[in-house]
């Protein structure tokens, strides 16, 4: 299953299962250091960050590349919600005739195919930013104990990338999010799309894994580049 298809098909349970997301997101609207007028957001989702800025703005572009989220996307006459993927460089033709005073990613890069021309596509689009993204200390415990190989990238290696293109500032947030049994954590993990459509374990391996994985709580490791 493609990313885009599970993020759609659990659309609608979204908001239940994004405890992590929407702290991201609150902390990122709180690292914008302007009331910017003319806003993009890439992999919008549901529309967590257009949901959280309290200033008025002039025109909101928010991009995602599954169709169920975009459905529940807030909607109004300043808000343009559009289908694009950011692994897909026409998208960035596209973006290229608007005028953004700020660019925001929430949650999303993580799932870029090429980080570094994803990056690159953003900073030639010369607006400040300000960027989210999960890395390879996400479920590092769930990885170890099953013996698997982390899906995304280290936070080590998503600095040295932003080093090169960005004049930005790079930040470190871990969190974690407590569970009332591996069953429920479980079903967090299919449900809120943060698997990354990984599907790699059969149920026998599962069952196991549920069995061994010592913690009560899942671990979230998010990077934030922002503009000084």
């Amino acid at each position: 299953m493609k990313i885009s298809t599970e993020f759609s098909k659990y659309a609608s349970n979204y908001n239940i299962h994004n405890v992590i997301q929407d702290k991201v997101a609150s902390k990122l609207i709180s690292l914008v250091n302007s009331n910017p007028k003319n806003i993009l957001d890439l992999g919008c989702g549901n529309g967590a960050i257009c949901k959280k800025i309290d200033w008025e703005y002039k025109h909101f572009v928010g991009i995602d590349f599954a169709p169920g989220m975009l459905e529940l996307h807030p909607k109004s006459d300043n808000i343009e919600s559009l289908y694009g993927d950011f692994n897909d460089e026409r998208l960035f033709e596209k973006l290229s005739t608007y005028q953004f005073d700020y660019i925001i990613s929430a949650s999303a890069l993580q799932w870029s195919q090429n980080l570094e021309k994803t990056m690159m596509h953003i900073k030639s689009l010369g607006s400040p930013i300000a960027l989210a993204i999960f890395t390879s200390n996400t479920f590092r415990t769930l990885n170890e104990t099953a013996s698997l190989e982390p899906m995304l990238k280290s936070a080590d290696e998503i600095y040295k990338l932003q080093k090169q293109i960005f004049n930005a500032k790079f930040e470190i947030v871990n969190y974690q999010l407590d569970f009332d049994s591996t069953r429920d954590m479980f079903r967090y993990i299919k449900q809120s799309g943060v698997s990354g459509s990984r599907r790699v374990l059969d149920y026998k391996q599962t069952k196991k894994l549920m069995n061994e994985y010592p913690l009560s709580y899942l671990e979230f490791e998010v990077v934030f580049i922002y503009s000084a």
